[in-house]
């Protein structure tokens, strides 16, 4: 029995990481802070807006404009916020942003990049220039790929290891995860293993006692258990396994971290042993060309209609279409495919920009468990309700649902 983490947004956030799309904003915004203030020229402009300043100043640019006109001595405080001024007085300039969608995601901060997503698809939907939205989109993903390779560069090392998180990832199945409808599946792996060799054994610890000097799990443990309680047990009646402390018996076959993140955060979590894979399945900053960003909800109503537009700009930034570029969806279905497994979810929203691979995963026969760990706030509440919504509308079937989602008693926060 196999076990598959979903990584999101929020287990960078988890480790202190500045990766909210209001940090991107924001660090987009004072970007341009820093630039209006060192600006000679009249007019500064990207792909994304443009600043442009009024016929009626005389001096030759914006530096002088705010040291001379405006009094602003820069140099005495570099703090000074002289975008918000040249945002908001149309006195002094013109204010141009010149993207519809650039425009229409910085009216909030508290978004989240799934509602970007899903802001891209409503305009997508709507669209009689698809090709202008896909290269506005394009131009955000290049920006966001500047952001995060700081953040990765600076910020992402050893030292912010969570050995909490990492015990999350590496701890044995319990029974009680388990949804009903799988409990042949669960019994089949226990009988499976009480036929395993020493080397069978040995070959499934690797990798687990990670603590140097520390052993949690071995053979002896399991000969121990198996010695006690004889090697004809009836798993179908009897729960020894899990009233027992054998966590050893209860380890994961393989486990592949699936990161939906672009940072390499997660690579940090995994011993460096065959059973351990990390797939990126949304690329990675070391290869922006790889970076998957856009919409993948084939069970949208208006889906079809996109497709029977017979104009594949509707179509660049389906994340479908993105998966077959690379070897990372298949991967993906080759270890869903190999065996059992639980699902684990660690920072991800479930939101509907992924419902298509989502439900290809909740779905799917060989799951039998989707463990949520939620985000608890600094006020005590928590979204475990919110998200177990979300994964409820990735499926068709709410009665598998409820079998197959991890009660909230048996859950916990991430980290």
């Amino acid at each position: 029995m196999n076990r598959l983490v979903l990584i999101g947004n929020g287990f960078d956030l988890a480790h202190g990481l500045k990766t909210k799309y209001s940090d991107f904003i924001e660090w987009y915004w004072r970007k341009w802070n820093i630039r209006l203030k060192r600006s000679f020229n009249i007019r500064e402009e990207d792909e994304l807006c443009s600043f442009k300043l009024k016929d009626s100043f005389k001096f030759s640019g914006w530096h002088y404009t705010w040291e001379y006109q405006l009094g602003l001595s820069l140099l005495l405080n570099e703090d000074c916020d002289v975008l918000t001024i040249a945002k908001q007085n149309r006195e002094l300039c013109d204010f141009i942003i010149k993207s519809p969608l650039f425009e229409k995601i910085c009216i909030d901060n508290e978004k989240k990049w799934v509602d970007i997503e899903d802001i891209f698809y409503s305009l997508l939907k709507n669209s009689d220039n698809p090709k202008q939205l896909n290269d506005d989109l394009d131009i955000i993903k290049g920006k966001l790929v500047d952001y995060l390779n700081d953040i990765q560069n600076k910020q992402i090392n050893p030292t912010i290891l969570n050995p909490k998180i990492q015990k999350q990832i590496l701890e044995p199945f319990n029974k009680a995860d388990i949804a009903l409808g799988s409990m042949k599946k669960w019994n089949e792996m226990l009988k499976s293993r009480m036929k395993f060799k020493d080397k069978d054994w040995d070959f499934l610890i690797e990798g687990y006692n990670h603590e140097k000097g520390i052993k949690h799990y071995s053979s002896r443990s399991v000969e121990d258990f198996i010695r006690a309680y004889g090697g004809d047990i009836n798993f179908g009646e009897i729960n020894q396994v899990d009233a027992i402390s054998c966590p050893t018996y209860r380890l994961p076959d393989n486990i592949m971290l699936l990161n939906f993140n672009y940072t390499n955060t997660a690579e940090m979590y995994l011993p460096k042993v065959d059973k351990f894979s990390i797939n990126h399945i949304h690329g990675t900053l070391s290869n922006p060309d790889s970076v998957i960003f856009g919409y993948g909800d084939e069970r949208d109503d208006e889906y079809n209609v996109l497709m029977k537009k017979k104009d594949n700009e509707y179509l660049q930034h389906i994340k479908s279409f993105r998966y077959l570029e690379a070897s990372n969806y298949r991967k993906m279905l080759s270890f869903v495919e190999s065996a059992p497994y639980q699902l684990c979810i660690m920072g991800h929203s479930c939101g509907l920009s992924d419902r298509t691979l989502l439900a290809t995963l909740f779905e799917h026969p060989n799951c039998v468990s989707i463990k949520p760990y939620y985000h608890k706030k600094d006020d005590g509440t928590d979204n475990y309700r919110e998200l177990i919504q979300n994964i409820a509308r990735n499926f068709k079937d709410p009665t598998l649902m409820r079998d197959r989602v991890v009660q909230k008693d048996r859950c916990e926060p991430l980290g």
